[in-house]
């Protein structure tokens, strides 16, 4: 999966204009390591896609997408030009959102279309559940009780694919 950290770290690195001892300091990670990556040199450990991530202040998930398939984003924001007013207009629903998370929000399309302001929030308000739930279970899953959390989420999801495929 990590084959594209390298091409994805040089694409994040050109947008935000850095270099990669800008990227060593933002992200705590030897510069070694970050030539490593960009020249494809090793798989990339998953600890340290997330230092990158959290240092350049975007999803883990950039690092994994393939870069070829990035013109969707362009694409989407044009046609969903809607979701630029309700950010304007409803700041405190994107506190801490990445580029990827607003990519997720321009993508969706409504009923016959591009979302409608109303479609917007309630993408954006259900986007926030989801990402509030994510962190309780990673809470969750660093506790005493995590073996029995892993087996609800295993039994709820064969439950999900065994249905699927009926």
């Amino acid at each position: 999966m990590a084959d594209h950290a390298g091409a994805n770290l040089r694409r994040l690195m050109t947008r935000l204009g850095l270099t990669i001892d800008d990227v060593a300091a933002r992200a705590r990670v030897d510069r070694r390591t970050i030539r490593a990556i960009l020249d494809g040199a090793h798989r990339t450990h998953a600890r340290t896609l997330h230092r990158l991530a959290a240092g350049l202040g975007v999803s883990p998930d950039e690092f994994f997408v393939d870069p070829a398939q990035l013109v969707y984003r362009c694409f989407d924001r044009a046609t969903n030009p809607v979701v630029a007013e309700v950010v304007q207009n409803h700041p405190e629903l994107f506190h801490g959102w990445t580029e990827a998370d607003f990519d997720e929000l321009h993508s969706r399309f409504g009923t016959g279309g591009a979302l409608t302001e109303d479609g917007a929030l309630a993408a954006a308000q259900t986007m926030n559940r989801n990402r509030a739930t994510h962190e309780q279970l990673a809470v969750l899953l660093e506790t005493s009780q995590a073996e029995l959390i892993r087996g609800i989420v295993e039994a709820m999801y064969e439950k999900l694919v065994q249905s699927a495929g009926e």
